[in-house]
């Protein structure tokens, strides 16, 4: 490459937990170059086995780094191969593999670590490159700390990272103070299928809301944008009072956010339903009394099928004894304690739960062996989204087969992994990216129902 041409591009240097997190990532980088050290190939060497979802990134990873070197000889790779990102696009940037240098300078950081090998070999690379921009890219923190002070400039991945402020999400709802109808100067009312609709101009703040947003005012107003025109709104009109009193396998909503909830998780034209709020919110007993309620009364689904992400799962759950299901039954804990919560007005709420999961077609299954299946007719519950990454939650949601609905559970102040951040998480991923699309529905739940003292706690813990 002419001098004066590199120094208009950059080098990336990808860390391994980037290609975990995003093995495409190889391809974001647009006219830069890509560096991959021997040392991130290692590690992905020793983390590729196994049924584990990080096993299975890293293959994926390891295949999209073979794929673009091709049949390159050592010498084309010591340079970098051209990336080729379609058949008929232009290549773009280049892919290269980084060897320690034999001649290491000086200063430099402790070989015991990889992540010190890895930001010497980068440091070394300045010396030889010094008309080009090198950068880490890594999810790592503190490995993004040690290289800055090592004098190696460094950043975090954030080509999957949607919003700058997890303030901007949806919400799924707009609550209008005082009347809704008061600025609204035109309005067309219309009956269909035993429905009120009413049909408004999309203009001032109407133009930013989307499909299956609710619409809340002071006055006791429901509605839901069931269509979104160019020009125009149509918005559903639903009665508060009628929303507060369903009642779905004997459970009421609490307030008006779980009845939005319960009304999207019903509707059998809503695919995908994802709820997010604070712990004890009601976000997996409304999901499990609406699966339990279209499984056995409506049998609009043939199986539930229970899931979750938590760190340590992929780890731990190889060690536990016995079958697929009591493998996972102490993950999935939080299910069976909201069917108690279901049936603890009962005379004998232990032989209810035992009725329930005895005659509900309830599967508990493992991330790792969702991956390669499709499931028809289904609804799936995955609790804990939170600790997907974007790839992992994509990988999930395109098992959902013919007739089925997935809903997903989440807390963005409960992440428990390590290189994700609200941020970057796949719920925060997912959120944005759904909320045009019309087969899917949001609701961030409010308040602690759970308890006076649980409340007390969210607020001043």
């Amino acid at each position: 490459m002419a001098r004066e041409s590199r120094s208009k591009t950059k080098m990336f240097v990808l860390d391994t937990n980037v290609l975990i997190h995003d093995p495409t990532a190889l391809l974001n980088f647009e006219e830069h170059d890509v560096v991959i050290p021997m040392t991130v190939l290692e590690e992905l060497d020793a983390l590729k086995t196994g049924k584990q979802a990080v096993a299975a990134d890293c293959r994926q990873a390891i295949r999209s780094i073979d794929k673009l070197l091709g049949d390159a000889t050592p010498k084309q790779i010591e340079q970098g191969v051209p990336i080729l990102r379609g058949e008929h696009d232009e290549p773009r940037g280049t892919l290269s593999i980084l060897m320690a240098s034999d001649k290491q300078q000086n200063h430099h950081l402790p070989d015991s670590l990889n992540d010190n090998r890895i930001i010497n070999m980068l440091a070394d690379l300045q010396t030889r490159r010094r008309d080009q921009s090198i950068i880490l890219v890594s999810k790592d923190i503190n490995m993004r700390l040690k290289a800055r002070g090592f004098g190696v400039e460094a950043e975090d991945y954030q080509t999957d990272q949607l919003v700058d402020d997890i303030n901007l999400l949806p919400s799924g709802y707009h609550h209008h103070p005082g009347s809704f109808w008061d600025p609204i100067a035109k309005v067309e009312t219309i009956q269909r299928a035993g429905l009120t609709e009413h049909l408004l101009p999309r203009e001032g703040d109407l133009a930013d809301y989307n499909l299956n947003e609710f619409i809340l005012d002071d006055q006791g107003f429901v509605g839901r944008i069931n269509e979104v025109e160019e020009d125009r709104l149509v918005l559903a009109d639903f009665s508060q009072d009628d929303l507060m009193r369903q009642q779905v396998w004997g459970l009421t909503p609490r307030d008006i956010y779980q009845a939005m909830a319960l009304q999207l998780l019903m509707d059998p034209e809503i695919h995908l339903v994802n709820l997010t709020g604070s712990a004890g919110s009601g976000k997996t007993i409304l999901a499990l009394a609406a699966a339990i309620e279209m499984t056995v009364a409506s049998k609009r689904y043939k199986r539930i099928i229970a899931t979750r992400s938590t760190q340590g799962l992929d780890e731990d759950i190889g060690f536990l004894p016995g079958t697929e299901a009591e493998k996972m039954e102490p993950w999935l804990g939080a299910i069976v304690d909201n069917l108690e919560a279901l049936h603890e007005d009962d005379e004998n709420m232990h032989s209810s739960v035992d009725y329930i999961l005895s005659k509900v077609p309830l599967h508990f299954k493992s991330l790792n062996y969702i991956r390669g299946r499709s499931f028809q007719h289904s609804m799936i519950i995955i609790d804990e989204c939170q600790n997907l990454t974007p790839h992992q939650i994509k990988t999930i949601i395109t098992r959902a087969g013919n007739g089925s609905k997935v809903v997903c559970l989440g807390n963005l102040s409960q992440i428990d992994t390590a290189y994700l951040s609200p941020l970057s998480s796949g719920l925060t991923y997912m959120t944005e990216r759904f909320k045009g699309f019309r087969h899917g529905g949001h609701i961030h739940l409010q308040g602690v129902p759970r308890s006076a003292l649980a409340e007390y706690a969210e607020a001043h813990l």
